[in-house]
């Protein structure tokens, strides 16, 4: 029962922290302000009550459409904080209530926020790597003997990106992925990193050509929602993974 009640907690603070994920999904592209502007109907612009703003809960009791405009609310919105309280409780449950679940919570928020804007405008938030790469530092800073690992998993894939990037000119990777892999394997360490990116691939080649055939999706690809997908793979399973793997060598 103490263990529920922490877990709730932390879903509670998750879809807290998901709220304000929104807000920069929707700002960031714009380059707006994501601090000091209030919270405002995107449709009639009238600023919103606290009451409003109460994750899941407002949109639910409002039937998702703003109260005052009566226009609907978009699903985005309750969607993208229940998924971070999910992932928040999910990390939390595989690696229990210490700091690197703390990261790795921080780290999942950042790759929601990367996922959609990436997915909608080609581009990720340089913001969002710079605050994976502070994550991965404090990695670094709680769990020093294995710093090589760490400082590895920083060039690893990153250097395999950049080295494409200068090969095709730009067109095979973009900057933003090196970054993003360069941020994430100085969180994961080099076997992590490594993990991500073959997920991320993967995931990539089969979702992107099912979606060029079914929904005839443009055959540029958004690379950073599958990196993301690697990325949260390896933070909640890559030790079982890897393990897994290695064990067929043995």
């Amino acid at each position: 029962m103490e263990y529920m009640i922490l877990y709730i907690a932390v879903f509670i603070f998750g879809i807290t922290i998901g709220s304000f994920l929104n807000v920069c999904i929707f700002r960031i592209p714009d380059k707006n302000d994501i601090v000091s502007e209030r919270s405002h109907c995107l449709s009639c612009g009238n600023v919103l009550k606290w009451y409003e703003l109460i994750p899941v809960v407002s949109f639910v009791l409002q039937r998702g459409k703003c109260r005052h405009c009566g226009v609907r609310i978009s699903w985005q919105y309750p969607l993208i904080e229940l998924a971070n309280g999910v992932f928040y409780v999910w990390i939390v449950v595989l690696h229990g209530f210490a700091i690197p679940s703390l990261l790795y919570c921080l780290c999942a928020s950042a790759l929601l926020i990367i996922s959609i804007i990436d997915w909608r405008t080609y581009e990720i938030p340089p913001g969002c790597n710079l605050f994976i790469g502070i994550l991965g530092i404090f990695r670094i800073l709680i769990d020093p003997a294995r710093w090589l690992e760490y400082v590895l998993g920083f060039f690893v894939v990153s250097g395999l990106f950049l080295l494409i990037h200068w090969i095709t000119k730009g067109r095979g990777i973009g900057g933003g992925d090196i970054k993003l892999m360069a941020a994430a394997g100085l969180l994961l360490g080099w076997q992590g990193a490594l993990l991500a990116m073959v997920i991320g691939a993967v995931a990539g080649s089969v979702i992107h050509i099912a979606l060029m055939k079914l929904c005839r999706k443009d055959r540029v690809l958004a690379f950073g929602p599958y990196l993301s997908l690697g990325i949260m793979i390896s933070m909640l399973y890559g030790t079982l993974i890897i393990d897994w793997y290695i064990g067929f060598y043995k």
